[in-house]
């Protein structure tokens, strides 16, 4: 992840005299360190995890620090949350008999080490600690990591859902959607009525239904070796593994189920034609339930040695399962870099 401000200029506007960056056209980038800080403070200060079951008592107390790096990038209206941080809040134990008397307090800390868009999908590290290691604290530690740190997660959930939806841009971004329609209405009451051919309503709505929230990836990639070698590559298990460094389950048979990085992407093959062909279902495990994609390689051999694969990766979801607004950017990222790129290095096909 590029580290807030170092952005590459082409494409992060710098400030205009006008103050002005046209429908978030260009990138439009705002840190959210400060923003982070004072969100999760909100979430953890004085937070009940604990009331009363088996005699325990325990709560947050504040947030101690929150280091690292958050940022929201906006362009063309579309959300790219960035952000890894760590963070470290306080906890307070206490132990009563049956009489409601206070048998011991202690005092504890929640690390949460690594929080990242990457993993925006997977519930991060939690790491709980306890000062006083006797029979209480013991009990308190366990306690703590059996009915606390499922509240701590769903609070951390909450602020990677509210990443997803802007952050302290989210305001600033519904503003400028309201804007220019404010301003097509006015245009439109303006103009000068002109008769309108009626148009079939029904059919026009229901195509843009079937595209909205979906995008097509589409790339074209040279290899330097032949084609029936490329397909063999990518319906190889052992050769997936060698190349993503990850576990692989591919079948050969049309229809057959595939499994690839570890699991993470899962589907079955549609249509098979060796050398030249590969048609599969793809379903992430962060999308939202029951979407699935469809990825078709072609393959053209123009001259003895030299391979073109072309992709079309359709019905991509614009947002997976939590909100995040970057999967047709990572899924497009992961087809170069853990894909091709990996095969032109790792079996030396670099043209």
């Amino acid at each position: 992840m590029a580290k807030f401000g170092e952005g590459d200029k082409r494409w992060i506007v710098e400030e205009r005299q006008d103050g002005t960056n046209v429908h978030n056209w260009h990138w439009a980038e705002t840190d959210c360190l400060e923003w982070s800080r004072n969100f999760m403070s909100k979430l953890f200060s004085n937070l009940p995890l604990l009331d009363g079951e088996g005699g325990l008592f325990i709560k947050t107390k504040k947030v101690d620090k929150v280091d690292g790096e958050a940022y929201v990038n906006i362009r063309k209206g579309k959300i790219i949350p960035g952000y890894e941080l760590s963070v470290t809040l306080s906890w307070v134990g206490e132990a009563k008999d049956s009489a409601g008397k206070s048998v011991q307090k202690v005092d504890g800390l929640v690390e949460i080490p690594y929080i990242s868009d990457e993993n925006a999908d997977e519930d991060p590290e939690v790491r709980v600690s306890v000062q006083d290691e006797g029979p209480i604290g013991k009990r308190m530690k366990d306690a703590m990591l059996a009915k606390g740190k499922p509240i701590v997660l769903e609070k951390v959930r909450l602020y990677v859902q509210s990443m997803a939806k802007g952050g302290p841009a989210k305001d600033d971004l519904e503003a400028k959607k309201v804007a220019p329609k404010s301003n097509q209405s006015a245009a439109a009451a303006a103009a000068p009525a002109t008769p309108v051919a009626p148009k079939p309503a029904v059919a026009a709505e229901k195509k843009k239904k079937a595209k909205e929230g979906f995008k097509t990836i589409t790339l074209t990639e040279k290899f330097s070796c032949r084609a029936n070698i490329l397909f063999e590559i990518l319906m190889d298990d052992n050769r997936w593994k060698g190349f993503t460094q990850s576990n692989a389950k591919i079948s050969k048979e049309v229809g057959g189920e595939i499994s690839i990085f570890d699991g993470s992407v899962t589907g079955k093959n549609l249509e098979l034609e060796e050398g030249k062909l590969i048609v599969q279902q793809w379903r992430f495990g962060s999308w939202p339930d029951g979407i699935h994609s469809t990825v078709k390689l072609t393959f053209d051999e123009p001259e003895p040695g030299v391979t073109v694969v072309k992709l079309v990766h359709s019905d991509v979801p614009e947002e997976d399962r939590y909100g995040n607004a970057t999967v047709v950017e990572n899924t497009e990222r992961g087809w170069r870099d853990l894909i091709f790129h990996k095969i032109r290095a790792v079996f030396g096909f670099g043209m």
